[in-house]
């Protein structure tokens, strides 16, 4: 995928486009949800990237997930698709994108959970009442709607 961007990014340059993620919010029997420590802005979000070209966004998710945290799942629920202004991101480096979201709950899963160092430089379950206070901007309307469905 890395080629790919770097070739569109070669036609382009660092104007917006458009990308599909997929992300996973992980629950355990605690309650608790897994986050990341983002390397890129410092921020805990739930894991997810960006699906590669011709791949099953439920694949995407999954392969994502065990890239960054080490688990992996092994059922997904769809949860929600987020988009909009609080998804558009400009890297240091200057490019621009805009992401829809694609967000799947995960019940049923394996491993202990283990940064990457690579996109991740910690990995843990949180309490949904005791979340960082630094949630990664684009996993904020996720966070706060899947925090509204566990309200009732």
């Amino acid at each position: 995928m890395k080629e790919y961007f770097k070739n569109l990014r070669a036609l382009v340059g660092t104007i917006p486009i458009l990308v599909c993620g997929a992300s996973i919010i992980v629950e355990n029997e605690q309650d608790e949800i897994l986050l990341q420590l983002r390397k890129d802005n410092d921020c805990w979000g739930y894991p997810g990237g960006v699906v590669d070209i011709n791949e099953v966004v439920e694949d995407a998710a999954i392969r994502e997930l065990y890239e960054e945290t080490g688990i992996t799942a092994h059922a997904l629920t769809l949860f929600g698709v987020f988009s909009g202004p609080e998804h558009f991101h400009v890297y240091p480096h200057g490019d621009q994108i805009s992401i829809v979201d694609i967000v799947y709950l995960c019940k049923d899963y394996s491993g202990e959970p283990t940064p990457d160092y690579t996109e991740s430089m910690d990995v843990r379950f949180f309490s949904i009442h005791d979340l960082p206070s630094n949630i990664s901007p684009p996993c904020r309307p996720g966070i706060e709607k899947y925090l509204e469905s566990r309200r009732g």
